[in-house]
């Protein structure tokens, strides 16, 4: 069976190294972006240029027209679903809670919670066995903030991953009888764009001195997508370097 894969925020950090990943392992891979579409359009065409298939799809994950017609493209220019990693998301605002706005609590909760809803719900349609398709996987990434709460810096960061985990354990259950493995990876410190300024002043207090590559995040995700994880639905996998949380 081909597997088809939607990576949504694929075009940089985590969800590049997840799309390449998955394109060398055999994938035709929906790169997901929403503002940056040279940097997708530069990460399809290294997969095309290595022999992979590959479309660019834009689309705000939170917004639901959006979502309706990027599934729609895969539809059409890919084939039916077969995986989906919800990986794009926002920190949102760093510091006090207190000094947290409305647009900024609504703006973080509906990127990082509403859009993993939208695209899973969207994919799970095209995957259940009991509506003709073929089953597949679904990876959520989380994080290990939703475990610490990450005072006094982004608690609403944290708990909108508390939401992704939760999704995580309900959905899995709901639909693994469907022929859906859903399951969930939480990062620890990654070297992406979301966390370059912070680096020098939060390696030091981590395990092994350094942080992850997206490619080691990468990885962990393609195990989760693979027949080597067919048993493995519902779990929440801490890549941290050793770091609990």
């Amino acid at each position: 069976m081909s597997k088809i894969t939607l990576v949504t925020g694929g075009s940089r950090g985590i969800g590049k190294a997840v799309s390449l990943m998955a394109a060398e392992a055999g994938h035709a891979v929906a790169v997901n972006y929403n503002t940056d579409a040279e940097a997708a359009y530069d990460v399809v065409a290294a997969i095309n240029d290595a022999g992979g298939q590959a479309i660019p799809v834009r689309a705000d994950c939170s917004v639901e027209a959006d979502v309706l017609e990027m599934f729609r493209r895969i539809d059409e220019d890919l084939g039916r679903l077969t995986g989906l990693v919800n990986n794009a998301g926002i920190h949102g605002p760093r510091g006090p809670f207190q000094e947290l706005e409305v647009d900024d609590i609504s703006r973080v909760l509906a990127v990082n919670v509403q859009g993993y809803f939208l695209c899973a719900r969207e994919a799970i349609k095209r995957m259940s066995t009991k509506r003709g398709g073929a089953g597949g996987s679904i990876v959520n990434v989380s994080s290990g903030s939703a475990n610490i709460g990450s005072p006094g810096v982004g608690v609403l960061y944290a708990a909108s991953k508390g939401a992704v985990n939760s999704l995580t354990i309900g959905l899995s259950q709901e639909v693994v009888a469907d022929g859906i493995r859903v399951n969930t990876v939480a990062p620890g410190l990654t070297e992406t764009d979301m966390t370059k300024d912070s680096l020098d002043r939060r390696v030091p207090a981590l395990p092994m001195r350094r942080a992850a590559q997206p490619d080691e995040i990468a990885a962990t995700i393609l195990f989760l997508m693979s027949d080597a994880a067919s048993y493995v639905a519902g779990a929440n996998l801490r890549v941290g370097g050793g770091k609990p949380g």
